[in-house]
């Protein structure tokens, strides 16, 4: 209508962004898998997961005498900012039992990393990203390459496969053990 006044709708928002993000869990402690699976469904919470990759076995990284890792990445979308985001990761990780230590390399029943949000760079005491040993660790890269292999370091603009290209070190494989099970994981 010609000279009608123009009234905001108070009760109407701009809806928050949708961020790309992805994760990187694991676990080598208790059930392994059932703490990948419980995180995973945790997640889902206040994350669209849209893609999984299959779960890895990785030998401990930087100590011998503990038990091996398994490894998966995720990737999905968040209306979470990014601090948001990694305050409900600490959340699922303590809700499964995550005993924090001054050890960096200390036995855990879950771990879960934000490797990248969307393609910010953020290097805070609190928060690095991307994350800032996933181009050493093929533990990340080799189930990154699985899921988004046409992802890119927001950094070094390479690829998982490029990044993957000559890194030697830590022993990675399919794991092959028992499958998936449904019920709660254990609370330690």
């Amino acid at each position: 209508m010609a000279g009608a006044e123009q009234v905001p709708d108070e009760g109407k928002q701009d809806e928050p962004r949708v961020n790309t993000i992805l994760l990187g869990l694991g676990s080598n402690q208790g059930d392994r898998v059932r703490y990948l699976e419980r995180a995973l469904e945790d997640l889902k919470r206040l994350i669209n997961i849209e893609r999984v990759s299959s779960i890895y076995e990785t030998q401990p990284v930087g100590v011998r005498d503990q038990p091996w890792f398994l490894n998966l990445v995720c990737m999905g979308h968040t209306r979470l900012q990014v601090y948001d985001l990694l305050e409900f990761v600490h959340e699922v990780e303590n809700s499964l039992g995550r005993v924090r230590s001054e050890d960096r390399f200390s036995p855990r029943t879950i771990d879960i990393d934000i490797l990248a949000y969307e393609d910010k760079v953020i290097d805070a005491h609190d928060l690095k990203l991307p994350h800032p040993r996933m181009t050493e660790r093929r533990f990340v890269l080799e189930p990154l390459a699985e899921i988004a292999p046409e992802w890119r370091h927001p950094v070094s603009g390479q690829t998982p496969g490029a990044m993957l290209e000559g890194l030697d070190g830590d022993v990675v494989r399919p794991y092959s053990g028992p499958p998936p099970t449904s019920g709660p994981a254990p609370i330690l």
